[in-house]
């Protein structure tokens, strides 16, 4: 079958231009389990944006949230997300 490929841009210049290769999975799920641990509901506008393709309306509406809060969430748990891959892919 055909390879899932889809371009993940988290912050500036940091893209997953290939999401199927383990490696790049594997510091994905890890960051997004450390994000989920220390704060769930961010984690969950990560989720809700990427994977399941909503708008900040809408995750908004699932999460009972204003959409301010929406974005302030997706904005940090992006910075933090560069700041986990970015720092795995130097090490």
């Amino acid at each position: 079958g055909a390879s899932m490929q889809q371009e993940i841009t988290l912050a500036g210049e940091f893209t997953f231009d290939r999401i199927d290769e383990s490696s790049d999975l594997i510091r994905l799920d890890e960051a997004l389990r450390t994000l989920a641990e220390m704060d769930p509901r961010r984690s969950q506008v990560v989720e809700l944006r990427y994977f399941g393709g909503l708008n900040n309306e809408e995750i908004a509406g699932v999460l009972k949230i204003s959409e301010n809060t929406v974005t302030r969430d997706w904005n940090l748990a992006r910075a933090w997300l560069y700041q986990q891959l970015a720092g795995s892919a130097a090490n």
